[in-house]
């Protein structure tokens, strides 16, 4: 998990350390969220047509390593992305993206958290409001300073390295003492840097005339929702329990990394990046639709490929299957595609097959995927195993 207040800058070329590319065991989710991103009239616009510059970065360094934009949520200067292993897209399903629009100026105060937390909805039965969900995750720049300090005894403490002498005096642990629903998120130890306000392309604190005292303003928290009280009556204890008569609970969240990335200097603010581990019931053993290639694939010839609908879902006749080269980007990074059926739709457990015409096929070779993509449910919940590619070539003698 990424919080970053890129204060209207360009991405970086590289961003394996943002990432953490580089760590073991290996990452299975992505979620990244940006501040400030550049939303000039224009730069929106544009954003809203194509990716945007930050999206493609990510993306590109992603993809190779087999990781697909799940979804993005894109409010002005606040940009959402979630990215998960290739293996893992036929589970992600009920995605809804949204948001609540509070402040003056994108600043986030206690009170404007807690509206969020009581207004916001989504489009489920079991999990209408964002604390209804067993996890909830925080992160950003919440713009909490340090009080009292001067700017003095601030440095000094960072430059010493005795970060502790500041924490009693950060304002979200103050808040969290009074407020009742803060004291529900966690966060790990402050043990990094105040992550606000250096000189650009620099680790210097800031050094202009306003001379702003250093904060953890960029934070990230999270929350298990706490478990039901048991009920004296035996039906109601029976609800808390999961449809197999196992309890549901524990799910464990830890946290296994809290710390900022000092090494990127393009904004005033240091990215802060946090590594969790979850241990959560599994919900979803099969994927909705089972789907495969028919037969050899190349350029030459017409293909076809079969598809069943396992599992009975919203489906529609807008529903299409993409081919996608190993490595795609996203849901919509395919090299061509195919409506499925266009009037009645299939039933449960029918195998239906679909003809590719050949002028649709790409001419390039190589490992491919087939992906079922739900227009309903805004995912792709059924994909094929690779598959090669095969690359015919003709040749003309002249005379």
């Amino acid at each position: 998990m990424v919080t970053w207040n890129v204060a209207t800058a360009e991405p970086p070329e590289d961003v394996t350390s943002l990432l953490q590319l580089d760590v073991q065991p290996p990452t299975d989710l992505y979620v990244i969220g940006l501040q400030e991103v550049n939303s000039t009239p224009v730069r929106f616009i544009a954003d809203l047509l194509v990716e945007d510059s930050w999206s493609h970065v990510l993306m590109d360094t992603l993809a190779p390593r087999g990781f697909i934009k799940v979804t993005s949520v894109r409010m002005q200067g606040l940009l959402l992305l979630v990215f998960a292993k290739q293996v893992h897209l036929p589970y992600i399903r009920d995605i809804q993206t949204t948001y609540t629009r509070t402040g003056i100026f994108g600043y986030w105060r206690v009170d404007e958290f807690e509206h969020i937390l009581e207004t916001q909805d989504f489009d489920m039965d079991d999990t209408p409001h964002v604390l209804d969900h067993k996890v909830v995750f925080c992160f950003g720049d919440l713009n909490f300073r340090i009080a009292d300090h001067g700017l003095h005894f601030l440095r000094s403490s960072i430059n010493s390295g005795r970060l502790n002498l500041l924490w009693s005096k950060d304002q979200l642990i103050m808040m969290k003492k009074k407020e009742a629903f803060l004291q529900e998120f966690e966060e790990g130890p402050l043990n990094f840097k105040p992550t606000y306000k250096f000189d650009r392309n620099s680790n210097t604190y800031d050094t202009s005339g306003k001379k702003r005292k250093p904060a953890w303003t960029d934070r990230i928290l999270w929350r298990i929702k706490p478990k039901t009280p048991p009920m004296e009556d035996d039906d109601e204890k029976a609800s808390t329990l999961t449809d197999d008569g196992q309890d549901e609970y524990p799910i464990v969240v830890s946290q296994d990394k809290y710390t900022s990335e000092m090494s990127y200097g393009v904004s005033d603010h240091k990215p802060v990046i946090a590594t969790f581990s979850l241990e959560l019931r599994k919900c979803f053993d099969t994927p909705m639709v089972h789907i495969s290639p028919e037969g050899v694939w190349s350029a030459d010839q017409d293909a076809a490929l079969n598809y069943t609908i396992q599992e009975d879902f919203m489906s529609s006749t807008w529903d299409w299957i993409g081919l996608y080269k190993v490595g795609f980007k996203s849901a919509s990074d395919y090299e061509t595609f195919v409506w499925v059926r266009e009037n009645d739709l299939p039933e449960t457990n029918e195998d239906i097959q679909i003809s590719v015409d050949k002028d649709e096929i790409p001419l390039l070779g190589g490992q491919y995927v087939l992906g079922y993509y739900s227009t309903n449910m805004q995912s792709i919940i059924g994909l094929s195993a690779n598959f090669q590619k095969i690359v015919i070539y003709s040749f003309y003698e002249w005379n």
